[in-house]
């Protein structure tokens, strides 16, 4: 049996979190595959590091080249979305220049039935459709000029539906990689997500 999971960490972390790997696991081979950094330790333990916004890795194979290959884009932005409220930031390297939060009310599930459970599904319904709506004028405002990568979060659906409004198009093709999973969006959400889009995704694989 092994277990798996997915840690962000940034760049200034890189080195020192392959190190704590190799005294948890014993000393690590590593190597270049797939445009991303592998490790493989002693006891079969595996780490793949990513770049942050989905650039492939062609360096050297160590730690240490992989954070100093790690590049932040000069103009790009953040979208969150989830039926309880949304957060849009423009970012400059790592500067946020421009940033809105909302929170929008939606009604959760009911137990009801019959005609009383389709009323409140399309009031649910449109709930949810004026909260994306405002989210899209907010992103609208906000995410000025072209961008050179757009990191999303939330709700898929929901990020999906703000993403029709046409005034958006030209921000689809910059989405990149990695999804964030943020609950209902705060400033401090909001904040943690632009970090975790600079970080390093590294999946790490171990024996039970």
């Amino acid at each position: 049996m092994t277990t798996t999971r997915t840690v962000l960490i940034p760049s200034a972390r890189v080195v020192r979190w392959f190190e704590n790997f190799a005294e948890r696991h014993g000393p690590a081979s590593y190597d270049v595959r797939g445009g991303e950094l592998h490790a493989t330790a002693a006891d079969h333990a595996t780490a793949v590091a990513a770049l942050p916004f989905a650039r492939p890795y062609a360096g050297e194979a160590a730690p240490a080249a992989l954070a100093d290959a790690v590049v932040v884009p000069a103009r790009w932005g953040v979208l969150l979305v989830r039926k309880g409220g949304f957060a849009v930031a423009r970012i400059a390297g790592e500067r946020t220049v421009a940033s809105k939060v909302g929170q929008r009310h939606v009604q959760g599930r009911t137990k009801a039935g019959g005609q009383s459970q389709q009323r409140f599904a399309r009031r649910r319904d449109n709930q949810a459709r004026q909260a994306y709506e405002a989210a899209a004028d907010h992103a609208a405002r906000i995410l000025t000029g072209p961008l050179d990568a757009l990191v999303c979060g939330g709700d898929r659906s929901a990020v999906d539906a703000v993403l029709t409004d046409p005034r958006l198009a030209s921000f689809v093709q910059a989405r990149v990689e990695p999804w964030l999973a943020v609950p209902d969006p705060r400033r401090a959400v909001l904040d943690q997500a632009v970090a975790d889009a600079c970080a390093t995704a590294i999946t790490v694989t171990e024996p039970s």
